[in-house]
């Protein structure tokens, strides 16, 4: 498990909260239509899918499997203030993406998404698995009746990072070089047509910050001789190299689409995961539980403003950029992590309010995905 942020909480009642809406635009945001600004409602239709019908849920994400014993926080729906936002449909979305490759790439949460989407997609199709590393960082399905390929294509920052070795030992403190990118994932670009590019949780440790071979600076090192940017300097500078090499990718795709996915809060209380931070909600968050503001916020405004920096620039490429703005929705539902249901006999004691459970909350952020793919696509939402 690896330290993040936490919001504020203080309440355990049904969630009436929206986050201001900016004045920035993605491919599934309208002037009738904030797909990312609304509430959480009631539902009692439940998930599309079971932690027992859908067949690749991997056992960390499977709460119920793991003894957790509620089961309210899968009857909820995001209800977009002007509008509905459409529930997922397998048949729809496949039918969007036949004859396409899409890659989640980002750190665990990008796969936690891409684990979400193969179960809601399992509905209508069964995937084959068709490649997965030894260290199990990437992976492939395939659609064949669709011929729809899905990967996971796994960077801790996006950018060249290294960790630094002490004795043989690893010390959680990273090198990551600002100006060049990761290229275990940008490899893969070429045959892309859809790229879901997410990260952030790594950024909350020690970094020493490179541009070539000159150190620059660092995020929490508190020495004396270097300066410390912060923690969303580093995290702008890292999406900014990956979205600007998107951009001048002269082997990609001419109509790819890249969506970036802001950042998704821990909700870790009384305590960060490794002091004994726990969360055990069972509902989502009212508006007065939620402190506005604050380091998800913080992050998020970063993300958006380096998407439509890309977007601008893409225009010019035609290239497509976009977000999926789940902070706001994710910030009140303290209610979705594993905590405790993670099955981990490695580290027990600790608890997991990083992940999503499968099902749950992090299933909207597919309903997100099929809205925007269908705009793209010129079907109505």
């Amino acid at each position: 498990m690896k330290s993040s942020s936490s919001s504020s909480l203080s309440s355990d009642k049904p969630h009436q909260y929206c986050i201001k809406k900016d004045k920035w635009f993605d491919l599934g945001n309208d002037e009738k239509c904030d797909l990312f600004k609304g509430h959480w409602v009631p539902d009692m239709n439940g998930s599309l899918y079971t932690n027992w019908s859908c067949p690749t849920i991997p056992d960390s994400k499977n709460c119920f499997k793991n003894g957790r014993e509620d089961a309210d926080f899968v009857n909820w729906r995001w209800k977009p203030e002007q509008c509905d936002l459409p529930r997922f449909d397998p048949k729809t979305f496949l039918r969007i993406v036949q004859g396409k490759t899409m890659a989640f790439i980002g750190d665990s949460v990008a796969r936690n998404q891409m684990e979400s989407l193969l179960c809601l997609l399992s509905k209508e199709e069964i995937p084959r698995e068709v490649y997965k590393d030894s260290e199990d960082r990437f992976r492939t399905w395939h659609f064949p009746f669709h011929d729809f390929t899905l990967m996971i294509l796994w960077s801790k920052f996006l950018i060249k990072g290294k960790e630094r070795v002490i004795n043989g030992s690893n010390t959680g403190i990273f090198d990551l070089q600002l100006d060049r990118i990761d290229d275990k994932w940008a490899q893969k670009l070429p045959n892309i047509d859809y790229a879901i590019i997410s990260d952030a949780h790594w950024f909350f440790r020690k970094l020493y910050l490179y541009e070539g071979n000159n150190l620059i600076g660092c995020v929490y090192c508190n020495e004396a001789n270097v300066t410390d940017h912060g923690l969303g300097f580093a995290l702008r500078m890292s999406f900014r190299a990956a979205l600007n090499h998107i951009n001048q990718c002269g082997e990609c795709r001419s109509k790819m689409v890249t969506l970036l996915r802001t950042f998704s809060p821990a909700h870790f209380e009384n305590g960060a995961w490794d002091t004994g931070g726990r969360c055990n909600r069972t509902s989502p968050l009212a508006g007065d539980g939620v402190k506005l503001g604050g380091v998800d916020l913080e992050l998020r405004r970063i993300q958006l403003e380096e998407v439509e920096r890309a977007k601008k620039r893409g225009e010019r490429r035609g290239k497509k950029f976009g977000a999926l703005d789940v902070t706001g929705a994710m910030m009140v539902r303290p209610d979705g992590h594993p905590g405790s249901h993670w099955g981990n006999k490695w580290m027990k004691g600790y608890d997991d309010c990083v992940h999503w459970c499968l099902p749950g909350p992090i299933d909207a952020w597919n309903d997100f995905l099929m809205a925007v793919l269908k705009k793209e696509a010129g079907l109505l939402v």
